[in-house]
């Protein structure tokens, strides 16, 4: 490190809540410049680079008093997008001042043009915010290149907890109690991949007045996803898929494949509906025009945070549209099957049909069919 223990910080650290995330400090910054050097967008990425440039100069702050401590939380942090620090001379008021920078240490990745930190805020600075804090509780635990693995579903959460702060549900009926009562004792993450397992100590405020006494209660922690399922109003049809699920074998069930709606993840960033409409050409082949929501809503609010949108989705489904989906990376292997509606309606009295979202997707269309034949 530099004599004085000064760091260059660009980018989305200049964002003063993730440097306080990544520091778990406030920490001392001031104005500076970087000669010769832009920062840039990356391609397909939401964070930027820095690059060299002739006749460019990259704006940053730098980081005063940066203790070993300091370092190495930066250094892990900064480390799962394969970062390392690179000595640099850098322009302040105060005169010239030698500091050090994360630079690319695997090359320079794809630059896509100027990159605007109050366009990042508004879009990925709270995400990125909840984020860190979920990377930084690793730190010591778990290598940067281990993070880095987990990071994608870790801003998949980060995006669900802004969302569910923006679009909360109406309060009518129930009392209006808000979750900054509840008093967080304890929180342990033992678990972290695809999902994580949050175990919590804490108290929450009761109907009769006061607080209860510590409880421990533990949930899964999921990203928001969305159900969609094909439905064509002149033939009067539907796409269910089939596939292997992990639950229903863990569960003991003879026959671990089950009938659902097409379903992912909400990619951060995307809508609702445009995850419906992605994962409906990903899973199914299946481009679908219209989409008519059913419902916002949690399927297992005592143990799960996923909340889920589920659609129907107007579509073309001619004889031989149910093909053999699911994208290879992901290692899916997801089978559509074409059913008449009163074919769809039988899976359901018989049993067959077994999951929550299929079920209300199929007594939503049973109550909105004629209206959408009728549009149609």
């Amino acid at each position: 490190m530099t004599a004085d223990g000064a760091l260059f910080l660009y980018g989305t650290l200049l964002h003063v809540p993730l440097l306080e995330a990544v520091l778990g400090r406030p920490g001392r910054v001031t104005p500076a410049r970087l000669s010769g050097h832009a920062v840039r967008a990356v391609a397909g990425e939401s964070y930027p680079t820095i690059r060299p440039e002739a006749g460019a100069e990259a704006e940053g702050v730098l980081l005063e008093d940066v203790t070993g401590a300091d370092r190495a939380r930066l250094d892990f942090y900064e480390g799962a997008y394969h970062y390392a620090l690179r000595a640099v001379t850098v322009a302040t008021g105060a005169g010239p001042r030698a500091a050090e920078l994360y630079f690319p240490t695997e090359g320079q990745p794809p630059a896509a043009g100027p990159w605007l930190l109050a366009d990042w805020q508004a879009a990925h600075g709270a995400a990125t915010v909840i984020a860190a804090r979920e990377v930084m509780a690793l730190f010591g635990r778990m290598t940067p290149e281990e993070v880095r693995a987990r990071y994608p579903t870790m801003l998949v959460r980060a995006h669900s907890a802004v969302r569910a702060a923006a679009e909360a549900a109406p309060v009518a009926l129930r009392t209006g109690m808000r979750g900054d009562r509840i008093e967080m004792i304890a929180e342990v993450r033992p678990y972290t991949e695809f999902f994580a397992v949050s175990e919590c100590d804490l108290r929450f405020p009761t109907f009769a007045g006061g607080m209860s006494p510590p409880v421990r209660r533990a949930a899964f922690l999921m990203g928001d996803a969305v159900t969609v399922v094909p439905y064509d109003p002149v033939r009067d049809r539907v796409l269910l898929i089939e596939q292997f699920r992990i639950g229903p074998h863990l569960r003991g069930d003879p026959a671990p494949w089950a009938l659902e709606p097409v379903a992912g993840r909400i990619d951060p960033g995307e809508t609702p509906e445009a995850a419906a409409r992605r994962e409906a050409v990903e899973e199914a082949r299946i481009a679908v025009t219209e989409l008519h929501e059913i419902g916002r809503y949690y399927p297992s609010p005592g143990a799960v945070t996923e909340w889920l949108v589920s659609y129907v989705g107007i579509a073309d489904l001619p004889d031989g549209a149910a093909v053999i989906g699911g994208l290879a990376g992901e290692n899916e292997d997801i089978r559509g099957h074409l059913v008449s509606f009163d074919g769809f309606m039988e899976l359901v009295a018989s049993g067959e049909a077994e999951t929550g979202p299929l079920l209300l997707t199929a007594y939503w269309l049973a109550a909105n069919r004629g209206r959408l034949r009728g549009l149609a």
